[in-house]
C-alpha cells in the first residue's frame, strides 16, 4: 500500500503534480528532505500575502515565525521510493488553527470534526538509469460538515497559488540535483 493510502486514504480535495528529472531515486529523495521552501521568493510572498491580515490585526505578534514546510510532520519515508507529510488544522483561519501533530500515529488516530488532515505526498520512480519520475500529491480531508463547508472556499482560492508552488518545488528539485551534478 502506498504511503498517500495509508495516510489518508479517504479524501475530499486531491491535487497531483509531476516531473521528469535527470536524477537517482537516492539523489531526488535527499533533495525532497532537505527542501526549503523560504528559499523561494515565490513561496515567501506567498506565505506573507496570505498571512498579511493575520499580521495586521496581530501586530504584537510581528515576529510570529512564517509558515513553511516546517510545520509538517514527517510521517512516514519509504526508502527512496515515497516519503509522506501531513498537517492537521483549520487551514481557512487567519493562524491556520494549526493542531500539533507530532508523530505518525497521532496523524493517523486524530479525528476532531471541524478541523482537516491534509498530507503532502512525494512519490519517486525510477524511469532509467538517469531518469525518475517525481510526483507530488495533496489530499484534504474535511473532518466533518462544517469542516467541509468552512474548507471548499479555502481550497478554491488557494488552489492556483498552492499547485504554483509545487510546480516550483519540483522545478527547484531538478535544479537542485543539476547543480550537484555540475549539469
Amino acid at each position: 500500500m502506498s504511503l498517500n493510502v495509508k495516510y489518508l486514504p479517504v479524501y475530499n480535495y486531491c491535487e497531483e503534480h509531476h516531473l521528469d528529472m535527470v536524477g537517482s531515486a537516492a539523489e531526488v529523495m535527499k533533495e525532497i528532505l532537505n527542501y526549503q521552501a523560504d528559499r523561494d521568493l515565490f513561496f515567501r510572498y506567498a506565505i506573507a500575502l496570505r498571512e498579511l491580515p493575520h499580521r495586521l490585526l496581530h501586530k504584537s505578534k510581528q515576529s510570529q515565525k512564517t509558515f513553511g514546510l516546517d510545520n509538517f510532520t514527517l510521517l512516514e519515508k519509504n526508502g527512496d521510493q515515497e516519503v509522506v507529510f501531513g498537517l492537521v488544522g483549520q487551514f481557512w483561519k487567519l493562524d491556520y488553527g494549526q493542531v500539533v501533530i507530532d508523530s505518525a500515529e497521532s496523524f493517523l488516530a486524530f479525528d476532531q470534526l471541524g478541523d482537516a488532515k491534509l498530507i503532502l505526498y512525494f512519490s519517486i520512480e525510477q524511469l532509467d538509469d538517469t531518469r525518475c519520475r517525481v510526483t507530488t500529491e495533496t489530499r484534504v480531508s474535511c473532518l466533518g460538515a462544517k469542516a467541509l463547508s468552512k474548507f471548499r472556499p479555502y481550497w478554491y482560492l488557494i488552489r492556483p497559488v498552492s499547485g504554483l508552488i509545487r510546480h516550483r518545488i519540483l522545478k527547484q528539485l531538478q535544479k537542485s540535483i543539476a547543480q550537484s551534478k555540475n549539469i
